[in-house]
Parts: C-alpha cells; sequence; structure tokens
C-alpha cells in the first residue's frame, strides 16, 4: 500500500513538472538538441567591441583555437584584419593554473611587441568552467598594462549579450563619475547588430542637433572598411580610453537596442544629471519618427534638419513602392533579438506578412511583433517554416537552406562569407529603411520573375 501511495506520488509530482516545463518551454523547439544553431558565442561579442576602441588588444582567456576561429571569422566578414590575442590555455595550465600565470605571460608578451592603450580580458567557456579569477590576475598586472575583464562564457548568452556585458564592463571599470555635464556632448551606445555604417549615421544624425557625439564602442571608426596608413597590431581606430574615461560629463546619452538597456543606465549612474534616451529599434518609420520627436524636444525645436525631412519622405514614397512586392510576400527571420525587432518593424510597415521570427534567446519585445511563429530555435526550425515562405533573412549559414527549398535569401547578421561591404549596409532611420526596402522588394521581384530561382 505505501508502495502505490509512493508511485502514485511520484507520478503525480511528475506530471507536475512536466506541465510546467511545458509552459516554459512553448516559445522554444521542441527537438531536443540544437543541430546548426543560429547563434553565436558571447566572447565573439566581447571581442568586436573591444575593437570598437582605438588602440586597443582584445585579450581571449582560453584555448588558441577559440580566438583562431573568432579572428577568421570576422576577418572573412568585414574583410579586415582583426587584431586579437590568446592566453593561450592548453591541457597543462587548464588544470594546474587558475589564470594568473596564463594572463600575466600574455600581458608580457603583448606589451614587449605592443603599446596597447587599453587590454580588454575576456573569458571562455573552458576558463570559466574551471573558475579562473580574472579580476584578481588583472589587479596583478595592473601596473604594467591598463585592463578591462568581463566574464563571457559561452555556454550561455549569445554575442548580443557578450557585447553588451563588455560595454557595462567598460562603463563600470573606467567611466569616471562626474556632477558636471557638457550640454554639447552626447554618447552613443549601439547594440552589436548595428553595422559601422549605421553608428556612422546616427551619430552623423544627432550631430545635427548641435552635439559633439561619440560612441561606446566605436565601430565606424575601427571596421568600416578605410584604407589606414599602415596595418597595425592594435585596433584600428575607434573612441580612445581618455574619451571612455570622461563620458561621464555626457549631456545626453542614446542607447539602441534592448540588450544594451543595462549599460545605458550604467552609463546614467555615473552621472544624476545626464539625460539618457532608450529606444529599442531604429528601424522603419514609427521607430525613427520617436527618435527624430525626442532629439527635437530636448534642443526645443519643432522641426529637424531639411536633410532629415527629406529622408522622412523618401522613406514614405520607398514604402509605397515597395509595398506591392513586399506586401504579397511571406518573410522568415533568423536573426538575434534587436536585429529582428529593427528588421521586422520596418518591412511590416510596407505590408510584409512574417511567417516566422526563430531567434537565438527570449526578448519581452518580440511578443509585440506582429508574426505567425516565434520560437527560439535553430537552422532546422527555420527550414519548417520557410516551406511556406518566400524570403529568408537571415546569415550566409541560412543559404543551403534557401538553395534547397528555392527561396528567397536575404543576408543579415553575422556571418556573410559571399558578400563585400558588409560594413555599409545601412538599414536604420529614414535612409537606411528606405534602402533595405528597396533591397528587398528587388530581392522579391527577381525571385517571382525567375520562377522561385535562389537570389541573393
Amino acid at each position: 500500500m505505501l508502495l502505490f501511495s509512493y508511485f502514485k506520488l511520484r507520478n503525480t509530482i511528475c506530471i507536475f513538472i512536466e506541465n510546467i516545463i511545458g509552459n516554459i518551454m512553448e516559445s522554444i523547439s521542441a527537438k531536443p538538441l540544437q543541430l546548426n544553431p543560429i547563434k553565436l558565442s558571447q566572447p565573439m561579442g566581447a571581442m568586436l567591441c573591444f575593437l570598437g576602441i582605438k588602440n586597443c588588444m582584445p585579450l581571449m582567456h582560453g584555448a588558441q583555437g577559440c580566438a583562431s576561429f573568432t579572428k577568421v571569422f570576422f576577418t572573412r566578414h568585414f574583410n579586415d584584419p582583426i587584431a586579437v590575442q590568446t592566453t593561450a590555455v592548453n591541457d597543462i595550465t587548464a588544470v594546474i593554473d587558475g589564470g594568473d600565470y596564463a594572463i600575466s605571460e600574455s600581458i608580457k608578451n603583448i606589451t614587449k611587441k605592443v603599446q596597447p592603450d587599453l587590454v580588454g580580458l575576456f573569458t571562455t567557456g573552458l576558463t570559466e568552467t574551471k573558475g579562473d579569477d580574472i579580476k584578481g590576475a588583472c589587479l596583478l598586472v595592473q601596473d604594467q598594462q591598463k585592463m578591462v575583464y568581463v566574464n563571457t562564457p559561452d555556454f550561455e548568452g549569445s554575442i548580443e549579450s557578450g557585447f553588451a556585458k563588455s560595454i557595462e564592463a567598460i562603463v563600470d571599470q573606467l567611466v569616471a563619475s562626474s556632477s558636471e555635464v557638457d550640454m554639447n556632448k552626447a554618447v552613443i551606445i549601439p547594440n552589436v547588430n548595428l553595422k559601422p555604417i549605421e553608428i556612422e549615421k546616427i551619430k552623423d544624425t544627432v550631430a545635427l542637433f548641435g552635439y559633439e557625439v561619440l560612441a561606446l564602442p566605436d565601430l565606424s571608426d575601427s571596421l568600416d572598411g578605410h584604407l589606414g596608413l599602415k596595418q597595425g597590431a592594435l585596433s584600428s581606430g575607434g573612441i580612445t580610453v581618455e574619451d571612455i574615461e570622461k563620458l561621464g560629463n555626457c549631456s545626453l546619452a542614446i542607447s539602441v537596442g534592448s540588450s544594451v538597456k543595462k549599460a545605458g543606465d550604467k552609463l546614467k549612474a555615473k552621472n544624476e544629471n545626464m539625460q539618457l534616451l532608450h529606444f529599442d529599434s531604429l528601424g522603419g518609420l514609427e521607430q525613427s519618427d520617436k527618435f527624430f520627436k525626442a532629439l527635437c524636444k530636448i534642443k526645443n525645436i519643432s522641426t529637424p534638419h531639411p536633410s532629415i525631412v527629406r529622408w522622412r519622405k523618401r522613406l514614405q514614397d520607398a514604402m509605397l513602392d515597395s509595398h506591392f512586392a513586399i506586401g504579397s510576400a511571406s518573410v522568415v527571420l533568423a536573426l538575434e533579438p534587436d536585429q529582428c525587432i529593427s528588421v521586422a518593424n520596418t518591412i511590416i510597415e510596407a505590408g510584409a506578412t512574417i511567417k516566422a521570427i526563430v531567434t537565438t534567446h527570449k526578448n519581452d519585445l518580440l511578443d509585440e511583433i506582429e508574426c505567425e511563429n516565434l520560437l527560439i530555435g535553430d537552422f532546422e526550425d527555420v527550414e519548417k517554416y520557410l516551406k511556406e515562405s518566400d524570403v529568408l533573412i537571415s546569415s550566409f549559414h541560412g543559404e543551403r537552406y534557401t538553395i534547397k527549398h528555392k527561396k528567397a535569401l536575404m543576408l543579415r547578421g553575422f556571418p556573410d562569407y559571399e558578400g563585400v561591404g558588409n560594413q555599409l549596409k545601412n538599414d536604420v532611420l529614414y535612409e537606411g529603411s528606405a534602402y533595405l526596402l528597396f533591397e528587398l522588394a528587388n530581392l522579391i521581384n527577381h525571385y517571382h520573375q525567375h520562377g522561385g530561382e535562389n537570389e541573393h
């Protein structure tokens, strides 16, 4: 009898737990394993962030292969040289070293060859699992080299969160607190999905309102594809360490993307007199309108610069011109959450039907997007929805699925190994949104005119 009661109770508990898990997992792929994931790792995001700081050396605390893969990944995507070093943890140091030796030796080797203004130290799954004390290791070498450290295990999060956590670490460890503000100084905090040209366009636009504008990090000055005087071993451009330290006196901070909202809050905490504006996206007419209305309100003006007004009219015309193609199309998005939100906002305004959004991790803002299916999953889940759609908007890794099913592919996100000029694709504000709609409409028209022949 007691045994029967035990099994009955156990079964009841199991059913209860299964129901709870079922409710939690209802927006997550039912597959037990991701075979072809969309997401990229946190260390990759951290490395990209540090590349937006002038004369910075990203230092990956982990195995040599991890750094090599990331270096090749971004080199192929941007077609630019990528600076990175590694602590080269091996099977011996992984067991007997707490990180102190590997990090201190790496700093010695780096400073022998170059003199970085900053070393950005970030972890990997290996060094996080063994529990290395990177804060303590940085304290041991602080007299030799200015450092910023951030924990970025690649068994959680994604490139989006790794980038955001690195900005937070930079703000916490470098930015000085202040009570004074420079009324003409502003800073942009971009998310990882904003391409170098988009950061530059946002900076230039804010500058039209009378601000001297910085960005943290500033990839528009380091990975924008320009030819410098020479190829150096350090990051080729970006915001200076000195400017970072003085960001506390900005009168205005603008964070773009939900992933960097916390970073904006941390910067605001450095100066209570700083004004903080946050925008989840700058894609499409409505979101761009919110952006410019906020800036006009701060500056107490009724109408922005004439060039801005001109581009708004162009976007309105682009929405009308592209509607006839986009309005008849069914689209699948497979991107990081912040980029999904931005692209979706733009194409929905032109009449697109979003068959599915398949993304890397949960973001409550995605629930507000008008789409038929929302899922945290991989490319196998993408393939399931793609069969009933016309266009996939995703990275290079989605190409084989569009070829297989004879669907159109619009390349966005990381990586794009086939195209050139990835750093100069602008999808934000009035101007970029118009370009995005034209590109998508032309792709759809070509797709229909050529009987579903794959094109991107």
